[in-house]
């Protein structure tokens, strides 16, 4: 209901309302793009040039030092050479793929429980869980370290990839509301045929909540895809790196290199950007139709 108003909103604009809503968002835009400029000007750009433009004085970004004065695009090549990318690639897939499943799935199973299933003390218990949200990462590190080096989990995936089989308050939360939108009418239906929870629960509820799913994955795919806390304090093999974290190895190890550098930075978000853009419209709709009724 609530996209079907956005879209009945947007068809009543004339066409200069829609001209100037589209050039002010272009404009607050700018702000947000400017670093992603930035970044893909340099990975064209050599080295003694990016050094160049800041000794030369006054405004080191300007629309002229965006454009490379000599393109080379042989730096893509170069970082790939320089950074094992095709490892750093794998080793990121199969963590994102491992805590999708787990974060989503689990997630999934608590917020069913949660809006559908009465029992003692539902809401209590969900207002403690949504209430671990406010609590900061930095707070449970240190405990989480201990427990998970006396497990005999420090320098694997472990530690990385089993919480996120515990849920996410988050998803379990914005899966919580999207499911309560789900007409009662079906799952009661569906009683009086003889299924159980589980049946109603894995073939109603989930094929009915793609969108917010979908959503959940989206944000743990970008989660896991940027972490670098993580891996940088439980991983210490080289060849288990991600790409988060062994981008910071470039730039440590090759300081001067900002072209490479700024080339694999390049390489490292162009499949947030890909997803996002196939994704895009289960994304918006995952998150417009949550927290109220159809």
């Amino acid at each position: 209901m609530t996209v079907k108003r956005l879209r009945a909103g947007t068809q009543a604009l004339t066409p200069f309302q829609r001209i100037a809503i589209h050039f002010a968002l272009l404009m607050l835009c700018i702000p947000a793009l400017l670093p992603f400029i930035w970044m893909l000007s340099t990975s064209f750009k050599l080295d003694s040039e990016i050094y160049g433009s800041s000794k030369a004085g006054g405004a080191v970004v300007s629309l002229a030092s965006l454009i490379p004065h000599t393109f080379h695009p042989q730096n893509y090549p170069d970082a790939l050479k320089t950074v094992p990318f095709a490892t750093y690639l794998f080793n990121s897939l199969g963590l994102c793929a491992t805590t999708i499943l787990g974060a989503v799935a689990s997630s999934a199973i608590v917020a069913y429980g949660f809006a559908r299933i009465q029992f003692k003390g539902r809401d209590f218990w969900f207002m403690v869980m949504i209430s671990t949200m406010a609590l900061p990462g930095q707070v449970t590190m240190i405990p989480q370290f201990a427990v998970f080096r006396w497990l005999g989990w420090y320098g694997g995936y472990l530690p990385l990839t089993v919480p996120a089989f515990a849920g996410a308050p988050f998803f379990i939360f914005l899966l919580t509301q999207f499911f309560r939108t789900v007409p009662s009418e079906m799952a009661e239906s569906a009683r009086l045929d003889g299924a159980g929870e589980w049946t109603i629960f894995v073939k109603i509820i989930l094929p009915l909540s793609k969108p917010a799913l979908a959503t959940c994955a989206l944000f743990q795919f970008l989660g896991t895809w940027n972490d670098f806390m993580g891996p940088l304090i439980y991983i210490n093999d080289p060849k288990k790196y991600t790409l988060a974290y062994g981008l910071q190895q470039f730039y440590s190890s090759y300081d001067g290199k900002w072209s490479q550098l700024m080339a694999a930075a390049t390489l490292f978000t162009v499949p947030i950007i890909i997803l996002f853009f196939f994704a895009q419209k289960t994304f918006i709709q995952g998150v417009a139709t949550t927290g109220g009724r159809n």
